[in-house]
This record gives structure tokens, C-alpha cells and sequence, in this order.
């Protein structure tokens, strides 16, 4: 009788405990994911300084001054300014505008456009899964930056250019790594069971397999936010990326603004810095996300 009364107690008790709210869970992921946290810390503060932008800035990151030029770090100019008198700090905050928004409108079409070509390669296997495996190697093939190399020729310089470039070299990446997830997920036992019901290939697709390439799809996006930006900043630098007239960090770091970089080191090493501190963010953050949905790494 005392058994049976203590676990009807304790389920209960296991009845009235409250779930951690979103304030908790973050907590939680900063006390156990100390790196991933420090990631999201400083993505969060690039991103309210790339909002603020307009509102930051002490002067015209356009503006060109003979009278300015390869100033030092000052009061007035803090980053120090570039050779055609240009302020530094200024043009360093507009540059995180750019370099977010390329790596974030990059990630999103080709993660998506990545995860549906992936599960149909999967689902339907064959010949379709045949003919967009030997596409997809077909771009791979390349390094990252001799592809982007490429597409910019054809292309031409420019932005829409650069988005597109993007878009074509990430998809397939997402392509192979949720493709090989939709594969182990399509012969589980329950997704023979909804097929086996008369459940339609667009329903198993999107209610069964998708929602379960959540994990891997949340880590490869947040890598490619980091390499889409160390991209649009290699095209940059040489000088087949962003028109001049646009400000990003690529621009800064170009082989024509590095020219007095011996004499005015400040130019190349500010602009650099916050490339480096964004990327190694995000690189940290995709690893502890990848520790989180990636039960063999669970605990470690």
C-alpha cells in the first residue's frame, strides 16, 4: 500500500514540474557550451552594431579628405583614417552591414534550397538521386574560392553577382550533408509505416524526414555564414567582388588600400580584427551546436 502510495507521489510530483523557459535554456547552453556562448555574445553584438550603424558612426564613412590622409588612431579618428582620408572606424562599422548580410541572405537560399534537392535525392533514390550526385560533384570539385573565382568572371562584379556566386557554391554543400541524413532517416520503421498507410510523398517528406534534418541543417547553416564572409572578403581583396563604392571588409583589406600598410598598419589590422572575431564566433557556435544535436558528442 506504501509503494503504491508513493508513486502515485511521485508522479505527481514528476506532473507539476515546469519546463525551462527560453531564458533558462541559454543559461544552460552558456554555462555548458562556454565557447558557443562567447560565440553568440559577440554575433549578437555585431549584429546591434550593423542595426545601429547610421546611428554610431562619428563620420561620413564616404567621405574623402586630403587633409586626413593615414592619420593615426585619435580622439577624432579612432580607427585612424585610410590614403584617401577616409575614417576608418566608420567605414569598419558599415562593413559589418555588408559582410552579415551577404553571409546570412547566402545561407538562407542555399540552405534551403540545399535541404529540399537533398531529400528528393534521398527519398526517390535512382536515377534522380544519380544524376544530382555527379551535378553536385561537378561543382564541388573545386576549392571554394577557385569556383567563386569563376562565377565572378561570368558574371561580372557586383552584388546580385556575389549572392549568386554564394548561393551556388553553399547549395551544395548543404546538398551532400542533408542528403546522407534524409538516407538514414528513409528507412526507419515509421516512415514505412506512414508510407505504408497511403501517405503521400510530399507529406512523409515534409512531416517525417525534414523536421528530423533539423540538426545537421542548423549546423551547416551556421558554417556557412563564417565561410560566405571569408569568401565575399578573398573576392574582395581581389578585387573581383563588391564595387568600391560598397563597404566591406574585403574592400578594406584589398591590395590598393594595403599599399601604405607598412607605414599605417591601422588600416589593415581593425578591419582585419573584426573579420576575425565574427568568423571565430560563428565557428565556435557551429561547433557547440554540433555538440548539442549530435548525440555521440552529447556530455563531452
Amino acid at each position: 500500500m506504501t509503494t503504491r502510495q508513493d508513486s502515485i507521489e511521485a508522479s505527481v510530483d514528476f506532473g507539476t514540474v515546469k519546463r525551462p523557459n527560453v531564458a533558462q535554456k541559454i543559461l544552460r547552453f552558456m554555462q555548458d557550451k562556454p565557447l558557443g556562448g562567447t560565440g553568440v555574445v559577440i554575433l549578437l553584438f555585431t549584429a546591434l552594431v550593423a542595426l545601429a550603424a547610421p546611428a554610431i558612426v562619428p563620420h561620413d564613412p564616404w567621405d574623402i579628405s586630403g587633409a586626413n590622409q593615414l592619420l593615426a588612431p585619435s580622439s577624432e579618428f579612432w580607427f585612424g583614417t585610410d590614403i584617401l582620408g577616409r575614417d576608418i572606424f566608420s567605414r569598419t562599422i558599415y562593413g559589418t552591414r555588408v559582410s552579415l548580410f551577404v553571409g546570412v541572405i547566402a545561407m538562407l537560399v542555399a540552405t534551403s534550397i540545399g535541404a529540399f534537392v537533398g531529400i528528393i535525392s534521398a527519398y526517390y533514390g535512382g536515377k534522380t538521386d544519380l544524376i544530382v550526385q555527379r551535378f553536385i560533384d561537378s561543382i564541388t570539385y573545386l576549392p571554394s574560392l577557385v569556383l567563386g573565382l569563376a562565377l565572378m568572371a561570368a558574371f561580372g562584379p557586383g552584388f546580385t553577382s556575389l549572392i549568386i556566386a554564394m548561393i551556388i557554391i553553399f547549395t551544395s554543400r548543404g546538398v551532400r550533408i542533408i542528403r546522407s541524413q534524409a538516407l538514414s532517416i528513409r528507412e526507419l520503421p515509421y516512415v514505412d509505416a506512414s508510407y505504408s498507410i497511403g501517405a503521400s510523398d510530399l507529406r512523409i517528406m515534409l512531416r517525417h524526414i525534414l523536421p528530423n534534418t533539423f540538426g545537421p541543417m542548423m549546423v551547416v547553416a551556421t558554417t556557412m555564414i563564417g565561410s560566405a564572409i571569408v569568401i565575399e572578403a578573398s573576392l574582395s581583396f581581389l578585387g573581383v567582388g563588391l564595387p568600391p563604392e560598397v563597404i566591406s571588409w574585403g574592400g578594406m583589406l584589398s591590395g590598393e588600400m594595403l599599399m601604405d600598410f607598412a607605414s599605417a598598419p591601422w588600416i589593415g589590422i581593425f578591419p582585419g580584427t573584426a573579420l576575425t572575431l565574427v568568423v571565430f564566433a560563428i565557428n565556435v557556435l557551429g561547433d557547440a551546436m554540433r555538440d548539442i544535436f549530435d548525440p555521440r558528442l552529447r556530455g563531452r
